[in-house]
């Protein structure tokens, strides 16, 4: 199996399908704060990604990963990952929204938060799987027996 195959197989489906469900409840709220109760853009995508996020752990360890690992063991390395790329994919996300800007002069201002939000959720996406895949829900490799050993 090729290095690309081994990432794109079905777990990483599984984290598709996982990630439309937190998506949709994330943006929604993202949306709400943003244009409803007039919630700056740093403080939206920060609340309505760790509403996602938490619905994201669970669906995660249970049914992308189907990991065996304890919470207090993921949980952390899943917060880390996730703020990580949090901070990482909505910081270039405004930076892109902005950029683009100032390229298109008539790209309106009220809607660069709404780019920078759809920049940094795909960014979010490929970066939060990777994290997630390789780190919070690494399974162990198997143990390899030595020349020798006998079964017990």
């Amino acid at each position: 199996m090729t290095k690309l195959a081994s990432v794109l197989d079905k777990s990483f489906l599984r984290f598709l399908l996982v990630g439309v469900f937190n998506t949709i409840v994330g943006l929604g709220v993202i949306a709400l704060l943003l244009h409803v109760a007039g919630i700056g853009y740093w403080a939206s995508t920060f609340i309505g990604n760790a509403i996602g996020a938490l619905v994201s752990y669970v669906l995660n360890k249970t049914f992308t990963f189907r990991s065996k690992a304890k919470v207090a063991g993921s949980l952390w390395k899943f917060l880390l990952v996730t703020l990580a790329c949090y901070g990482l994919s909505y910081g270039l996300g405004l930076g892109l929204g902005q950029w683009l800007a100032a390229l298109f002069p008539r790209f309106p201002d009220n809607r660069i938060h709404d780019a920078a939000t759809l920049i940094g959720t795909g960014l979010y996406t490929v970066t939060n799987y990777l994290g997630h895949k390789y780190f919070s829900f690494r399974a162990a490799p198997p143990v390899r027996r030595q020349a020798g050993e006998s079964s017990p």
